[in-house]
């Protein structure tokens, strides 16, 4: 059995590896082919690119312009690839902007694959319309959340919730410590652009409650040493508050923190997993943003808020993220013991509509499926 794997991200690139070592482990005779990233290559051999993510992994509407050519010769090359391998499948892992795109022309181009997609694509948050153009590209959808499946079903296309895999993921990296009293967490982002807009104004918030909370210690997690190096610049600019700054220690500082700033974005959903009282930001440059913001169709960004269906954790979003409001609304989380359990019962309820553990086997088992139903 063969398989072609499309991933173009970070985290697409461990949800295929997970993916990749389920499937082996209920058949030992599939090869992998396809675009990956380190993770999958290490597992799939030499027959999966590894260094495309480094590139792929854009973000905004400037940068994908940018790399418009890298991105124009990689969709020819893999439609060229998938027409001369002729695989069983093609699983197309999130990274909806390629892998969407991808998926039609296969269609148009009357590939014998089935093309399936692992990770829906949010596409109810910015364009139910294109649900229907999906189920006619597509075989098979395997979502994550549970409101997905009515949705693509609707349409007619075969889905299935395979449950969300940080379940299994962060399971892993529990530390089973108790929270670091006066301990404030910055999670600022893991990309330059969003850290340089965003690390300042936590960092301005953090000052105004550091002024009146003699015994409050700031710790921000940098995703990378590049990263530490930039927000290290960044924190030298704000003598009111003295920062420490740890490398990959995001999940840590989730599980250690009395309360929490995080960019929005999947760190939103793992603070909440790991119960971390905190309030969400979000800034970015004004076109991605004014284009967002007339394209999103939901009433709240953060997944948490989504997931409990009302606003659980404040978000300050592009100008209301003000330094003053964002210290106001984490005061209380800071000294209120009842402000915060109240609020971590209320992520374990929206947490606990992802299902199970073990998504990953799901998927692998629907993606199986399907090919033995020929």
């Amino acid at each position: 059995m063969n398989l072609y794997l499309v991933a173009g991200e970070a985290s697409g690139d461990a949800r295929g590896a997970e993916l990749i070592r389920s499937l082996r482990a209920r058949r030992s005779d599939i090869e992998f082919h396809g675009f990956g990233g380190p993770q999958m290559a290490a597992l799939a051999g030499p027959e999966m690119v590894r260094d495309w993510i480094e590139r792929a992994g854009v973000i905004g509407i400037i940068d994908v312009l940018k790399n418009y050519g890298y991105f124009r010769q990689n969709f020819k090359r893999a439609l060229a690839e998938i027409a001369r391998m002729k695989p069983d499948a093609v699983v197309l892992i999130d990274y909806p902007g390629f892998n969407l795109r991808l998926a039609k022309a296969l269609r148009r181009a009357g590939t014998a694959a089935k093309v399936i997609d692992y990770i829906s694509p949010q596409v109810w948050a910015w364009n139910r319309r294109r649900i229907p153009e999906m189920a006619r590209s597509l075989d098979l959808m395997v979502c994550i959340f549970p409101f997905e499946k009515p949705l693509y079903e609707q349409s007619g296309l075969k889905t299935v919730f395979a449950g969300h895999p940080m379940l299994d993921s962060l399971a892993e990296k529990r530390i089973g410590a108790p929270r670091e009293e006066n301990l404030l967490g910055l999670l600022p982002g893991s990309r330059e652009r969003e850290v340089r807009k965003i690390f300042p104004v936590m960092l301005d918030a953090a000052a105004i409650l550091a002024k009146t909370r003699p015994a409050l210690r700031v710790e921000a997690a940098a995703a990378s040493g590049e990263m530490r190096r930039i927000m290290e610049e960044i924190a030298r600019r704000y003598p009111g508050v003295r920062c420490d700054i740890t490398l990959k220690t995001a999940h840590s500082l989730m599980q250690r923190a009395t309360a929490g700033m995080v960019a929005s974005g999947t760190a939103t959903l793992e603070a909440a997993y790991f119960g971390l009282p905190f309030v969400l930001l979000y800034k970015a440059a004004w076109l991605t943003f004014a284009i967002g913001r007339r394209l999103v169709r939901v009433k709240w960004l953060g997944m948490p808020n989504i997931l409990a269906n009302r606003e659980v954790v404040r978000e300050f979003l592009q100008e209301a993220a003000l330094p003053g409001p964002i210290a106001a609304e984490v005061a209380p989380l800071l000294d209120d013991p009842g402000a915060r359990t109240l609020f971590q019962e209320t992520l374990r309820g929206a947490i606990s509509t992802l299902g199970e553990p073990g998504a990953s086997t799901r998927a692998a088992d629907a993606i199986l499926d399907i090919l033995h139903a020929g």
